[in-house]
């Protein structure tokens, strides 16, 4: 393809992204869901996850002064200027994906909030990715030192979501299901966006409110994690009683992005291939598996959807896993005029760093050969975003308000 043809097939991915992206958003979930089924009385609002600022102004603007008081949680730099205007809104912005202080600071304010409100309060609650590194209260013997090398553990290890989260619930007082000790009863309203597999709310989050029933004791985890565990109390589950008064939705979904996705396809006239199974497993390996797939697909725009893994080296540089299986797709794809691919995280980060992802082509290697760089280099030590920068294909979009997971989106010429 020439110049003209590749630039509006690149403008043509990411639109589709943003149109997916757009059908999850906080704000935009939050208002659909309350539009279609009314609230009555006053509520207490609580909020936490990286879409916490975007799902509570859409509370807000549905249910304006039903709302007598909140507390939002959420990552640095995520909260929008509009929530700060509200006086009755307390926002607090904590660590991710590594909880720290503020994150412990955030869990005892979240516990105050809710044992303060009246015996009769009812509380609305929204939770989204990220409020399991957020906020925390933690198990006797359980320090923050032992929490940061556990999820540092857990990050390089490959583990998936559902599998972090399972360590994370045993060493916590608010985790599955363990905020309902708090509420003691009181009715709740919990409104979810899944950035997990299966879309479970006992995983979501770790599930603070969603009951979970398991010994952490039985679980077969690796010496590296059971030395770090060694002399915690862990928290036994709340009382089923407990959760008699707590309704749980889950209002957006990685598939909710995915049909949104492809109408956008369809309406710019391209033929669409959704694939349904979840996208998952190694980011340099489903990289190649993907690009081999492409190479006898039917022209057209092809969607996936999930989260993959990455196993880091000891010192990794700038980068992530949407940016990492882009810039193996670059590889795969070098030299080939007929595709274009895009792979991002839906909540506008990937990895530690404000990036969502990268948008490559055929010729991402050719840029960066001009610029002497050696992709394979930059792969191996988890540097990607340094390439992907200078070769122009780094995805940047700021916080999105949502966190349903990533996207890959290719078109095929």
């Amino acid at each position: 393809m020439d110049a003209q043809q590749l630039k509006q097939a690149r403008g043509q991915v990411l639109k589709i992204f943003e149109a997916g992206v757009a059908r999850v958003k906080g704000n935009n979930a939050v208002v659909e869901f309350l539009g279609n089924n009314p609230l009555l009385g006053e509520y207490y609002l609580i909020a936490v996850g990286k879409a916490a600022s975007s799902m509570s102004l859409g509370a807000l603007s549905v249910l304006k002064n039903q709302v007598v008081a909140g507390l939002v949680i959420t990552k640095h730099n995520h909260t929008e200027d509009e929530l700060r205007a509200y006086k009755n809104i307390v926002t607090m912005e904590s660590d991710h994906p590594v909880p720290g202080e503020p994150s412990l600071a955030a869990g005892k304010a979240l516990v105050d909030f809710v044992e303060n409100s009246p015996q009769d309060a009812k509380f609305l609650v929204l939770f989204s990715g990220g409020a399991s590194s957020l906020m925390e209260v933690l198990a006797d013997g359980m320090s923050l030192e032992k929490l940061a090398q556990l999820n540092k553990v857990l990050l390089s290890i490959g583990y998936d979501i559902t599998q972090m989260n399972q360590a994370r619930r045993a060493i916590s007082h608010i985790k599955g299901g363990r905020l309902a000790n708090f509420i003691n009863g009181r009715e709740t309203l919990a409104l979810l966006i899944s950035d997990v597999p299966g879309d479970d709310p006992a995983v979501i989050g770790s599930g603070p409110l969603t009951p979970v029933q398991e010994d952490i004791n039985q679980v077969d985890l690796p010496d590296s994690i059971t030395s770090i565990l060694d002399g915690v109390t862990f928290t036994p589950a709340p009382k089923q009683v407990l959760f008699s008064n707590i309704t749980t939705h889950v209002i957006a979904t990685l598939d909710d992005a995915k049909v949104a996705a492809e109408k956008c396809a369809q309406s710019l006239g391209l033929d669409v291939t959704v694939y349904d199974e979840f996208m998952e497993g190694d980011a340099e390996q489903k990289a190649i598996e993907i690009c081999k797939a492409l190479s006898s697909a039917n022209p057209g725009i092809h969607i996936w959807g999930g989260e993959t893994s990455l196993i880091l080296p000891s010192h990794p540089g700038r980068g992530g896993r949407n940016q990492h299986l882009a810039a193996v797709a670059a590889r795969e794809l070098s030299g080939e005029d007929d595709i274009v691919f895009l792979a991002a995280g839906t909540d506008g980060t990937d990895g530690p760093t404000p990036d969502a992802g990268g948008l490559v082509d055929g010729q991402t290697v050719s840029r960066g050969n001009s610029h002497e760089l050696n992709i394979n280099n930059y792969l191996a030590a988890a540097d990607v975003g340094n390439y992907l920068i200078k070769t122009g294909d780094l995805v940047t979009t700021g916080p999105t308000g949502t966190n349903v997971m990533d996207l890959v989106v290719a078109l095929k010429l």
